[in-house]
């Protein structure tokens, strides 16, 4: 029989198969969903060397996950690969200097490294299976210590000699070991068990003291006792201090589940270790002590001086939901605790109280330790695990106590970010960056005395580094816009702001070892991180270094991209946000029109420089070839744009972003001809959550929806973001239920596509398989769950990545084309 084609059905076929083509000369799905070896790789952790003459970075390799060293040698600009053989003489990254600068030191491989900083030769000082870490100079310069698990070495420039400097350990002190009352009787009873028991006291302490007394010994032990397990150690470089944070040994983080995996090598399916969910025990508290090397005593650094350890913070939050509670029980509602997840077992901490129940006083975590240069002071960053507060405090080495630097304060929670804090070179000031103002700026003060604010104005500075003389800070920060980020500096005893790169596109820096020159990390749209050296000082033009990218992409011609203001219905400022629209754009047509929504939450995507989002940014370029217009808002929550911008969703996860979306499209309707019938919008992670809480909750205004990887329940996600931003399900079970989207679902109308990785340790895939449960329930037409047997969070594979996308360029095509 002799086949004949359906017309229909042939064009049809032949719409779908072209879903992957793009027009003459654009990107196509398959090019932009590829490995980006294609595109090449971006420079990633340049460092100099010790001496100046040459910039050390990495670079992956084509077709593999290996990353390369490479070097730049300035003088002649020679770029080579650093051979294995070639390791042997190579400086490393992140190095430190001895008060006179005459040595650097640095960890490299996990081995400790020596080199003099007039280009001398290269002393290795470990060469171990251990990871040695935290290389510091003594307050005297003559030595180098460092650290290898809980213990301290120094290693003695002069003789090369490596010694344990402070050697801590958990349990209880054997010296210390009393007999217990049938001891007691033994020892009575018995001479010659007393006469054994003398000997071996005697023989301990003859031990003990030529231990202490003769400087060729490794010191004796510091035991901490049989309930801690340390968590972190800063020794003083003086040696005689050493600051040790710990927890209680033991304790109960919360139940971890078993993640299923599917794919595997042995040809069995697989479990794996989840993470815990949020409220099922709040991380362990920790216990600060200050130990006296010398003297082999330990003192707890206490907490009650700190202002404010004593307050509730949420007592208004917890006043707000034991009010719902008796008014839905009242209406013989369903407690909503309940549905969260917040049970009173699962709340409930090892002392038997509820989370709901305020705290005597708020336990903290140790979030920094670190000691001025001559050893004389020292500096702690303490965090409340209710995220509210963060402490600096200073240690009265004399006194054993904390002393009250600072303390900054949120009724939301306290950023993730800007919490660098350290001394100044000359041992005498504090410098931090804060948040107090509504954006991280950058203070230093004495101890005991007032603040001073070298930064002002609404902008964000992050990475701060000292110049070498001391004489400046080096800071990142969007001082121009809030989308375009440069290097500035300012002196460390205040004064003007001074811009010194000029790029907007500016993702990292590192100075050389002499002050002189900067390194820097610079980007732009549709060009990855390249490298670049200029003078410290901003003078002069920067000398390019690097073009990694491949002739092919070079090539293309990419859609033009504008950073527009969209106005704001809620908070009176601009939404920032990326444009792309067709090149033959004609403001008398109606265009459908994709919203993207970035993911983190707490995220940059406006901004001069090189996207998280690549793939995105090159599938939004085949969008546009094929008619449609596309925004990319940094909603409220996003990162760059200060402290409220950041906290606006606070206990509503979900509502302000929701605003500012639809605020983008009416925007789009009014100023860019776009058909408010032809919208939709994609994104993952926290961008698939927003797209979840658009599609249920304004089915008028979007139309078509994909949500990848999203959060659908946030009762299942981790306790370290989401406590944050929502409190935990057991002290605030409202900020939950209206936060999460499958409490919305009854709400969709539009088509929704929902892709997943199966083995996501980060939004596990539980999370969209109950909401494709409750769909079922729900009885909802047009929806799709697109599982992916291989993917964790972020897709790796090329053939995944493109499944999906062709998943979502189809939705569009089908729902917004018409």
């Amino acid at each position: 029989m002799r086949w004949s084609p359906n017309p229909i059905a042939l064009i049809a076929l032949l719409a779908l198969s072209c879903l992957a083509c793009g027009p003459s000369g654009a990107v196509t799905l398959e090019q932009a969903m590829a490995d980006p070896d294609w595109i090449g790789p971006p420079v990633e952790r340049p460092y100099w060397s010790v001496d100046g003459s040459a910039v050390y970075y990495q670079l992956k390799r084509e077709g593999s996950g290996i990353r390369d060293l490479r070097r730049v040698t300035l003088a002649d600009g020679a770029d080579a690969l650093v051979e294995p053989q070639a390791m042997a003489a190579a400086d490393g990254p992140e190095p430190v200097f001895d008060a006179t600068r005459s040595w650097a030191a640095f960890v490299r491989n996990g081995d400790v490294f020596l080199r003099r900083t007039d280009g001398g030769r290269l002393i290795q000082v470990t060469r171990t299976n251990a990871r040695e870490a935290a290389p510091q100079f003594s307050a005297d310069g003559r030595q180098l210590q460092f650290r290898v698990d809980d213990d301290w070495y120094s290693y003695d420039i002069a003789t090369g000699v490596t010694a344990q400097a402070a050697v801590l350990k958990t349990g209880k002190d054997p010296a210390q070991k009393k007999p217990d009352d049938l001891g007691e009787l033994q020892l009575r009873l018995f001479s010659t068990l007393r006469k054994v028991k003398d000997d071996r006291d005697a023989r301990r302490e003859h031990a003990e003291r030529f231990q202490a007394e003769d400087p060729t010994r490794a010191p004796l032990p510091v035991f901490l006792g049989e309930e801690a397990e340390i968590v972190t150690t800063a020794l003083a470089p003086d040696a005689r201090w050493l600051l040790v944070a710990t927890r209680a040994k033991g304790y109960d983080a919360g139940r971890v589940a078993k993640m299923q995996t599917w794919v595997t090598e042995s040809g069995y399916e697989e479990g794996e270790d989840e993470r815990v969910r949020v409220g099922r025990n709040a991380p362990a508290p920790q216990t600060l002590w200050l130990v006296d090397l010398g003297a082999r005593s330990v003192r707890k650094l206490g907490y009650a001086d700190l202002p404010g350890i004593g307050d509730d913070p949420l007592a208004a939050v917890r006043e707000e939901n034991a009010k719902a509670k008796t008014d839905a029980a009242g209406n013989g509602e369903t407690d909503a605790n309940a549905k969260s997840g917040g049970n009173e077992k699962n709340g409930k901490g090892k002392d038997g109280k509820s989370e709901k129940d305020a705290p005597a006083e708020r336990a903290l975590e140790v979030s920094g330790l670190a000691w001025s240069r001559d050893g004389r002071h020292a500096a702690v960053q303490l965090r409340s695990i209710d995220n509210k507060d963060r402490w600096i405090a200073s240690v009265d080495l004399g006194g054993g106590r904390l002393v009250a630097e600072h303390r900054l304060t949120d009724p939301a929670w306290i950023n993730w970010n800007f919490n660098e804090f350290g001394w100044t070179d000359d041992s005498r000031q504090l410098w931090y960056l804060s948040e107090e103002s509504g954006y991280s700026q950058l203070y230093v003060k004495a101890p005991g005395a007032r603040p001073k604010a070298l930064t002002e104005g609404r902008f964000e500075v992050s990475s701060p580094r000292l110049s070498p003389d001391g004489r400046y800070f080096y800071v990142r920060a969007n001082v121009e816009a809030p989308y375009a980020y440069d290097v500035y500096r300012v002196a460390t005893g205040g004064g003007t702001l001074e811009r010194i790169s000029r790029y907007g596109g500016l993702d990292d820096f590192t100075l050389s070892a002499d002050g002189r020159q900067l390194a820097v990390l610079h980007s732009s749209t549709y060009v990855p991180q390249q490298l670049a050296v200029l003078p410290a000082d901003g003078s002069g033009t920067p000398r390019e270094l690097t073009d990694t990218r491949k002739p092919d992409y070079r090539a293309l011609s990419f859609a033009s991209m504008r950073i527009v203001g969209v106005p704001s219905s809620k908070s009176g400022r601009p939404i920032w946000s990326k444009l792309y629209v067709p090149a033959d754009f004609d403001p008398s047509r109606r265009y459908p029109a994709v919203l993207f929504v970035h993911g983190a939450g707490y995220l940059q995507n406006t901004h001069q420089g090189y996207p998280n989002y690549f793939r995105e940014q090159l599938f939004h370029n085949l969008l546009v070839e094929r008619g449609y217009v596309v925004l990319d808002m940094d909603y409220r929550a996003s990162e760059g744009y200060g402290r409220d911008w950041r906290t606006a969703i606070y206990r509503q996860m979900g509502t302000p972003e929701l605003e500012d979306l639809i605020d983008g499209v009416n925007w789009l309707v009014a100023e860019q001809a776009v058909d408010p019938q032809r919208v939709g919008l994609y994104g993952g992670s926290y961008g698939g959550f927003m797209t979840l809480m658009a599609m249920f909750r304004a089915p008028e205004v979007f139309h078509a929806g994909a949500a990848l990887r999203p959060v659908t329940d946030w009762t299942s996600y981790n306790h370290g973001y989401t406590s944050n931003i929502l409190n935990t399900p057991q002290v605030d079970a409202i900020a939950y239920k209206r936060s999460s989207p499958i409490e919305f679902a009854e709400g969709l109308r539009g088509p929704l596509l929902i892709a997943h990785g199966m083995i996501d340790d980060n939004v596990l895939f539980q999370d969209s398989v109950r909401l494709y449960q409750r769909l079922i329930e729900l009885r909802k037409d047009d929806f799709e769950l697109a599982g992916y047997p291989m993917e964790r969070h972020g897709f790796v594979h090329a053939d995944a990545w493109y499944d999906e996308y062709k998943r979502i360029l189809k939705l569009f095509e089908a729902n917004l084309r018409r």
